[in-house]
């Protein structure tokens, strides 16, 4: 049984893509023969039971952390016959020794040089390609760059992110493109109405959008579109560190726009089945599992034509493609979802067998396989 040591920064209970990709593929991995093993960083959960290790690394200082990451990661390299790495500047000391393999699902150099204001805020991920900067820019993408050419192999979730990694002089024979898929979420038992009903909703349009609360999440401009449409009401679930501004935008709307914080999965699945419609409006994406969850419950959507949303949303099909940023044609999105909602309802599922689970995971098992 080959033994595989997944490496990742975030993992279940925690939000974000790569812990819900890691709890959802690796029962599967196992059944496909594997011996897996988690590491990554975050405190003690819940009392969860997991069918692998997981080994949790304290958010410390980074000294600290990075370090005791560093040594524990070293027994796991030990261990394994392969790395399967969640994203870059892991402390993985040694690893060099085996095959390596890295899931890119964005640019974490953008997003760090966002987060400490090293670029202009309207410097966008594809301007960033281009953007010179600082020596603090400059060193940030030679990093991510110089770590992911040395790997064996680079997962992508779409064909976005496999002309952007190729843009970083990575050869193509090692770019491997596997759509990001979900084990299909349970549907509510419950109807729209009825759950609306239990949710005490007011009966006007409604549109939902799921995230976490960054910049680059583009939800200060449904807000601002949402001003102008005294109709519409929009539930902002997530949480992140851009809440506050946020709060403080929306302040002046009142009730037609409600923030719930981070919710459980199920509890999410059902107001996206309540809701007229889901928005994802953000200035990058790499394969949104949202918009894929979103699509699976019936649920119609609206995505920004930036990143993969376009190998998800079928422009007039299952949903509206908007341009980024373009707050006219964002509100006139908004409408065309409303007003052609059930039509769009009827084809959510349509096409979405590219992303089925089956897929995913056999196409993951057999890259994997192929290095050993």
């Amino acid at each position: 049984m080959p033994k595989l040591f997944l490496a990742s920064g975030i993992f279940h209970p925690e939000p974000g893509g790569p812990a819900t990709y890691l709890r959802s593929i690796l029962p599967a991995l196992q059944e496909s023969g594997w011996d897996p093993r988690v590491q990554t960083y975050g405190n003690d959960p819940l009392a969860t039971a997991y069918p692998y290790p997981v080994t949790r690394i304290r958010r410390q200082n980074l000294f600290l952390r990075y370090t005791r990451y560093a040594l524990s990661a070293r027994r796991h390299l030990a261990w394994a016959d392969l790395v399967y790495a969640q994203t870059i500047d892991l402390p993985l000391w040694g690893a060099q020794r085996l095959p390596r393999v890295i899931k890119i699902v964005g640019d974490q150099a953008w997003e760090r040089c966002v987060r400490k204001g090293w670029i202009p805020p309207e410097i966008s991920v594809d301007d960033f390609q281009r953007f010179t900067g600082d020596a603090r820019v400059r060193w940030q993408k030679r990093a991510r760059t110089r770590q992911i050419r040395a790997m064996d192999a680079v997962i992508v979730p779409s064909q976005y992110l496999k002309h952007l990694v190729i843009s970083w002089g990575v050869e193509l024979a090692k770019i491997h493109v596997i759509h990001n898929a979900l084990s299909p979420p349970k549907a509510p038992s419950q109807s729209r109405a009825e759950i609306r009903r239990e949710l005490g909703w007011p009966d006007r349009p409604t549109l939902i959008t799921a995230a976490r609360l960054q910049p680059w999440k583009g939800i200060d401009h449904l807000i601002n579109a949402v001003s102008d449409m005294p109709a519409l009401r929009l539930i902002i679930a997530g949480d992140g560190p851009d809440r506050g501004r946020l709060e403080h935008l929306a302040r002046p709307l009142g009730d037609r726009v409600v923030f719930t914080g981070q919710l459980a999965s199920n509890e999410l699945h059902r107001l996206m089945v309540a809701a007229d419609g889901l928005a994802l409006y953000s200035g990058y994406e790499g394969l949104s599992h949202t918009l894929l969850e979103s699509l699976r419950l019936g649920t119609p959507v609206l995505a920004s034509d930036k990143g993969g949303n376009s190998e998800i949303v079928k422009q007039g099909v299952n949903g509206v493609l908007v341009p980024y940023i373009d707050l006219a044609s964002l509100r006139r999105g908004i409408e065309q979802l409303m007003e052609r909602r059930e039509e769009y309802a009827s084809n959510c599922r349509s096409g979405l067998e590219r992303f089925s689970f089956q897929r995913m995971v056999g196409e993951t098992d057999a890259l994997l396989k192929s290095l050993l």
